[in-house]
């Protein structure tokens, strides 16, 4: 028999299985050695008060087994003969295409212009070193794309789309953590996520599917108006290959050679709003003691305390986006004359610092320009120009949080996570003024909102630009199909149909139901 409860506990209750256990027996009578089995359904903390409590809903398994795994397992089955598909990027939109196209029986080849995961790890590392970015294996390039180094949460409000659920279940199948299936707010964690992309690449070429690392696509090849498959290079080789077969485009928010591409052969698109703004950075123990209202800070039981602050200024939404406690900043660019930052955080959260984008929404017409490229081209300005306050290396200019908000340039700077180092910089200055003047008022009102949050001892770094795609590549809302191009599937958050690693997933999957049932119709 099993049984279901939603118990309020305090955090050293909520620690253990044990201590949960214990808790259910003794508050509803039940005599402990008939239990079983126990699973955590659901986990949220309520931090509103003090004390602190954690919200369960817990099964318990009574004189009987629970099952083996947690999670529920997708069958794969052999495709070395199935029809092709070209998938090109091996981001989780990418990923998750090709697995669903194995589902189909249909045998996908997956490109990508950047290396596999771990031979990337070492080019990420460079960075840092050198001060010089490799403009095909990076932060955003590479494979799992730009959420593979950057921290693995899993949160997303896009649930009416698909199956919020399979994704988590196939990521545990994979080697994730199963509670992922019950935390409000999952993540992986950046030491773990690249080994679970590993599996799943390991999943596609053992059901006879293909993945060709360092492989750009140059072009799509038509038949009127069909895609029939793309052109590709080796970017070490340089050799030129041909892929055949309908294509899933799912290339990532950064892939700006391709929006080029698209744009100059006459590929409908348009350009798309987006968040421009800094990453945030505050000792982890202070956004602690703020969260968890509590001088002591988290104590033993739980977790590094998130935050989610949202605020209107001038008609524009100015919001924290991708919190990362107990974590660090990152170099995000793809390519030279570039500063771009974004955060991640390892599995246990551990650092002393927690930092999140502070972006303010931009719509198309908030920038100056015309044509579907417009919103990049205005991202690539404030990088560039980043960088020249970055002394034309990787160093990222920045200012105390107080003293951004006062237009007062920083005398010196906190120490920070950000490995290639700080400069001092006045960024109330040289970022554009609708931007810096809206997050100005924003610090003011989430600083009234949550005692010292607003402080000197935070740090503001720029720039953080690549929140989501600033194209958005027309396909229809029935088909997935591109609005002329027959056989052509843009998809995920490079496609601008996803904003996150599980809503790119979700994406993916269903530009793979989509591409079957295509094929469906031309045999």
């Amino acid at each position: 028999m099993t049984n279901d409860y939603q118990i309020r506990v305090l955090p050293n209750i909520a620690y253990s299985a044990a201590t949960v256990k214990e808790y259910i027996a003794r508050e509803k009578g039940i005599d402990a050695r008939t239990i079983r089995g126990l699973r955590i359904l659901k986990r949220s903390i309520d931090a509103r008060h003090n004390p602190v409590y954690v919200n369960l809903t817990v099964r318990i398994f009574i004189n009987e087994e629970p099952p083996a795994t947690e999670y529920v397992p997708t069958h794969y089955p052999d495709v070395s003969s199935g029809k092709r598909v070209v998938v090109v990027g091996e981001g989780p939109g990418g990923l998750f295409a090709a697995l669903r196209l194995i589902e189909h029986g249909l045998c996908p080849v997956v490109i990508e212009r950047g290396k596999d995961v771990h031979e990337r790890k070492r080019d990420l590392s460079k960075i840092t070193k050198t001060q010089k970015v490799d403009p095909e294996s990076n932060y955003c390039y590479g494979e799992g794309g730009a959420g593979a180094y950057s921290d693995g949460k899993l949160y997303t409000r896009s649930k009416k789309r698909g199956n919020v659920d399979k994704i988590l279940n196939v990521f545990c199948q994979h080697g994730a953590s199963v509670d992922i299936l019950s935390d409000a707010h999952p993540h992986i964690g950046t030491d773990r996520l690249p080994r679970v992309i590993e599996n799943m690449r390991n999943t596609i070429i053992r059901c006879g599917g293909e993945v060709h690392h360092l492989t750009r696509m140059t072009r799509l090849l038509l038949d009127g108006d069909t895609v029939v498959g793309v052109e590709a290079v080796g970017v070490e080789s340089g050799e030129q290959r041909v892929f055949r077969g309908p294509v899933i485009l799912a290339t990532g928010h950064s892939a700006r050679d391709v929006y080029r591409y698209l744009a100059e052969s006459g590929i409908e698109t348009e350009a798309k709003g987006l968040a421009v703004g800094v990453r945030l950075e505050h000792p982890s123990e202070l956004i602690d003691r703020i969260q968890y209202h509590n001088k002591q800070g988290r104590g033993k039981y739980l977790p590094a305390a998130e935050y989610s602050f949202v605020t209107q200024v001038d008609q524009r939404g100015v919001y924290s986006f991708c919190m990362c406690p107990g974590g660090f900043i990152i170099p995000a660019a793809t390519g030279e004359r570039q500063i771009v930052v974004n955060g991640m955080s390892p599995s246990n959260r551990g650092g002393q610092w927690s930092n999140s984008g502070m972006v303010v929404e931009l719509r198309p017409e908030d920038v100056e320009g015309d044509g579907p490229l417009k919103m990049m081209h205005f991202q690539e300005k404030v990088e560039a120009d980043c960088w020249q306050q970055g002394n034309m290396k990787q160093t990222a200019p920045a200012q105390r949080m107080v003293d951004f908000v006062n237009g007062k340039l920083s005398y010196d700077l906190p120490r920070s996570s950000y490995a290639p180092g700080l400069i001092s910089s006045p960024l109330h200055f040289w970022m554009p003024d609708h931007v810096s003047r809206r997050l100005r008022e924003g610090f003011k009102f989430f600083g009234s909102k949550s005692r010292g949050f607003l402080t000197n001892e935070a740090v503001v770094i720029a720039v953080e630009t690549r929140t989501s795609s600033p194209v958005r590549i027309l396909r229809t809302p029935d088909t997935l199909m591109h609005i002329r191009l027959r056989g052509l599937f843009p998809c995920g958050e490079g496609a601008g149909y996803a904003g996150g690693i599980v809503s790119a997933g979700v994406d993916g999957e269903r530009c793979a139901d989509c591409c079957a049932e295509y094929i469906s119709t031309l045999s």
